[in-house]
């Protein structure tokens, strides 16, 4: 960057030059605390006057996976497959054909399972698969009337070691690459998931406002993430204002694109069945919720990388101006915003691939297809969240230039090629770690 890369020794400086950076540091930390120590308790107040009351929450229903009495749900391992007529059993014309899993049962031998034809059509049943079935063949006992139907039909694949072992392995693998600080980004991500269980989702069912419980069950997690994950420092605590500030221009444009944009949230699959359980919820509310968390985790991403790379760039050249800092920050900036609005645009059209597949299929105009219901809330989605993580970036560069002016505290050793300068770059590292 064309600046010297030595290091200012301070024991050389003057006491009132020492007493000016000690009191500008001492100025830096107080207006960082002054400005999230009232955030954070105003959270924590809002949190405990919002906490759902158990004896509001609306009704638990029933389960919908439970069976009618004489009936019951087992799973077992499918040891062979065959495809057979089954018009009898099914009631069809005959020579209808039916795929059936054979699953082994203790005490019962070999259970035929029937399999329905779509699952047959797309992934199918396999020697070795897992299964759950819906066991009717003590259905008849009970109610007394004779079943002419199939006794054993195909619910779902259980997959619980396939997840499983893809949750440890993810495990193992941040533990290993990132090491302590990975193991307690694990842990907090798993309370930031508590949090979501037993506040956020609670509110919302009890009809709280879906605004403030969005902001405060959102600022409670990224207080609870950033520090727990990255420790309490200068260097968090920017990338935590940063983050704070994006989280509030994404609640506001959230606000009004709900509206604005019309979005009732009556086309996803489940929107009639919460107004039924949740006596009269607001599915927009909904959205609006939804919109604001959705962009929790790259904007969180965001502002601890710009963040840490305001701290390193000041300290492999301490003498760089304000400016020339901010400038140079905000080129690492722009590289990460293109990356990230590309990230967030196919990681929702990812998780969208058959609404897109069907809405392509559709014989109507691109705009009205993008604008639809079934694309429309999507695609507000990245917008509101691409917008929100992109302001946030300058903000959080311009504050963590302004705290590491302050408080960056450069080591006594010039950087040379030599043992003694590569002890003095760790201790550099160690120091400003801990600003």
């Amino acid at each position: 960057m064309g600046h010297s890369h030595s290091h200012v020794d301070e024991s050389s400086l003057s006491r009132p030059e020492l007493r000016r950076r000690k009191a500008m540091r001492r100025r830096a930390v107080v207006l960082l605390s002054w400005i999230l120590v009232p955030l954070a308790v105003l959270t924590i107040v809002a949190m405990v006057f919002m906490w759902p009351n158990a004896d509001s929450a609306p009704a638990q229903t029933g389960n919908p996976y439970a069976a009618a009495p004489g009936a019951s749900i087992d799973s077992g391992k499918v040891v062979r497959t065959v495809t057979e007529d089954c018009s009898l059993n099914t009631g069809g014309s005959p020579g209808t054909s039916c795929f059936v899993a054979f699953t082994a049962v203790e005490g019962k031998g070999e259970v035929p399972v029937l399999i329905s034809p779509d699952i047959v059509q797309t992934r199918g049943v396999h020697t070795g698969d897992t299964i759950r079935y819906l066991n009717l063949s003590e259905l008849s006992a009970v109610t007394g009337v004779e079943a002419n139907g199939p006794q054993y039909v195909f619910m779902d694949f259980v997959r619980t070691f396939p997840m499983g072992l893809l949750a440890v392995l993810y495990a193992v693998v941040v533990v290993a690459v990132a090491r302590w600080r990975g193991f307690r980004a694990i842990v907090g991500l798993a309370g930031a998931f508590g949090l979501l269980a037993w506040f956020i989702l609670p509110a919302l069912a009890q009809g709280q406002p879906p605004m403030l419980v969005a902001l405060v069950g959102s600022s409670a997690i990224m207080f609870g993430v950033l520090y727990f994950a990255h420790g309490f420092s200068a260097r968090t605590s920017t990338a935590l204002l940063g983050t704070l500030f994006g989280l509030g221009v994404t609640a506001g444009l959230a606000w009004w694109a709900v509206d604005a944009a019309a979005l009732a949230g009556h086309s996803g699959e489940y929107g009639y069945q919460l107004l039924n359980m949740t006596q009269g919820m607001s599915l927009s509310g909904m959205i609006l919720c939804g919109l604001v968390i959705s962009g929790l985790g790259v904007l969180n991403d965001v502002t601890i990388t710009q963040s840490s790379a305001v701290w390193e760039l000041y300290e492999l050249a301490p003498n760089t101006s304000t400016r020339e800092l901010f400038t140079s920050a905000m080129r690492i900036g722009r590289d990460h915003i293109a990356s990230t609005v590309y990230t967030i645009a196919f990681a929702y059209a990812g998780s969208a691939i058959p609404v897109l597949l069907m809405v392509s299929l559709f014989d109507q105009q691109l705009l009205l297809a993008l604008t639809g219901s079934e694309l429309a809330e999507e695609i507000v989605r990245i917008l509101v969240g691409s917008i929100g993580l992109v302001l946030a970036i300058p903000v959080t560069t311009a504050v963590a230039v302004a705290v590491v002016k302050a408080t960056g505290r450069p080591q006594a050793q010039s950087v040379q090629d030599s043992p003694d300068a590569v002890h003095g770059e760790a201790a550099g590292h160690k120091v400003l770690d801990g600003v």
